[in-house]
């Protein structure tokens, strides 16, 4: 192969991820993802070719068809991940072929950032420190002068082999909410820093307002870095003169940091997916109720706030952040129902689905990972839903047997004289329930 041409490829190959394989809505992002990268390049002279199969056998045949000296790619940092691309490596380097790995997904990397003492962090606080104290994190710029592309291309699998497309309800909504790709990432930050970022700070909790950014699918695709979207917000602060501005950008890159320490925390203890951080969690007596996990998924857990959260993921393959802590709080505090079990439900449904990311968001809510909630906070679920969706737009947009209640009533329908048809009574009592999970709690927490 001539020097200088490029290949792009993707390979599908699920089973390398197991046990963390894409869920069905990730793969529905995936899809649509894969094919405007298909479109965008086309448009500048290039290709991408799709295979199917064990990644080192994939190209192995097509370094051997193609005769290229390197392979480049995007570090990835899920435990699976990184065990198959080791061994990749390796192998691709024995036989003399260059190989070279880039950070494309992070500010800066897990094994950069140590304690005084040279240990992993475990609270996010010092973290943050530790991450405002590197360099500033460095961007590529774009290449405008395209790479030139072989005359003659390898074979290459139609998308739609793949199979990605899940028979998913509510699948065919999602793209009526997003547009996956590199100008749909790019419209999505543009939007955020010229309409939501000077009122980030008192808007990212409201569920009834669009406060938040929306681009954690992006990001997590790998449509836009996370340097990107730094550099951007840095660029909009310093030019903005009101101070609200500032404290968007501040609170906004506060949230970059979270989502760096979930995979610095994923990167040095591998075993959270599945495990508890702290090992005492392990004898938590979970309970085993098939019903109530059911009734939660669904939507029809009689409480309006986690009933509206949970329809929503389904309608839209993702949730407001402020509402998956509810949801969260509400199956592992009032249900008892593992973490495990939401972590699974949300890698499944959502299209945003980050081994990193959810891990850590259960493990906090639950109390038994780094930095978690202390044992004791235990989300009212209606008390979260008057402050948060005080009007009750979002319960009314989601819930619409609810639709026509005042908000006086519409996060406690059980206590109207007629209770509203359609709507089922509450899964569990709030305060029984957290009288409960205070006393198992605080066995495991001493």
């Amino acid at each position: 192969m001539q020097e200088g041409l490029v290949i792009p490829i993707f390979i599908w190959s699920p089973e390398e991820e197991a046990p963390w394989a894409p869920g069905a809505a990730s793969r529905w992002w995936l899809h649509h993802s894969l094919a405007a990268l298909e479109r965008m390049l086309r448009t500048r002279g290039s290709r991408l070719i799709i295979r199917q199969g064990k990644t080192t056998s994939v190209l192995k045949e097509l370094l051997e068809t193609t005769r290229a000296a390197a392979v480049y790619w995007n570090r990835r940092y899920e435990p699976a991940v990184i065990e198959r691309d080791t061994v990749l490596k390796k192998s691709l380097t024995q036989t003399g072929v260059k190989t070279e790995s880039f950070n494309g997904a992070l500010l800066y990397e897990p094994w950069d950032l140590k304690t005084q003492a040279g240990h992993p962090f475990q609270v996010f606080t010092p973290f943050w420190n530790a991450c405002q104290n590197q360099p500033e994190p460095p961007v590529s710029k774009e290449n405008k002068n395209h790479p030139p592309s072989p005359r003659t291309w390898p074979a290459s699998d139609p998308l739609e082999k793949l199979k990605l497309l899940p028979a998913l309800d509510g699948a065919k909504k999602f793209s009526s909410c997003w547009v996956p790709g590199e100008g749909g990432a790019q419209a999505q930050l543009k939007q955020f820093l010229e309409e939501r970022l000077s009122l980030y700070p008192h808007e990212r909790n409201r569920p009834d307002h669009e406060g938040s950014s929306r681009l954690s699918p992006h990001l997590h695709f790998g449509e836009i870095s996370p340097r990107q979207v730094w550099q951007a917000i840095k660029r909009k602060a310093a030019r903005g003169a009101e101070r609200g501005l500032f404290l968007g950008a501040e609170t906004y890159l506060r949230e970059i940091g979270w989502r760096e320490f979930a995979h610095h925390l994923l990167y040095h203890f591998p075993q959270t997916p599945q495990d508890p951080l702290r090992p005492a969690f392990k004898n938590f007596p979970w309970l085993k109720n098939k019903i109530a996990l059911k009734r939660w998924q669904q939507g029809q857990t009689g409480y309006p706030i986690v009933d509206a959260g949970l329809r929503q993921l389904g309608a839209t393959g993702w949730m407001h952040n402020r509402v998956r802590m509810i949801v969260g709080s509400f199956l592992v505090k009032d249900l008892l129902l593992p973490w495990q079990e939401g972590a699974r439900w949300f890698w499944d449904t959502l299209v945003d689905a980050d081994l990193a990311n959810n891990t850590l968001g259960w493990q906090w809510i639950a109390g038994c990972g780094a930095d978690a909630a202390p044992y004791y906070r235990i989300f009212n679920p209606v008390l979260q839903g008057e402050k948060f969706d005080p009007e009750g737009h979002y319960v009314r947009q989601w819930v619409p047997e609810l639709k026509r209640l005042p908000a006086s009533a519409i996060h406690k329908p059980w206590e109207l004289s007629s209770r509203p048809a359609g709507y089922p009574t509450p899964i569990v009592d709030h305060s029984l329930a957290r009288t409960h999970a205070l006393a198992a709690l605080k066995q495991v927490s001493k």
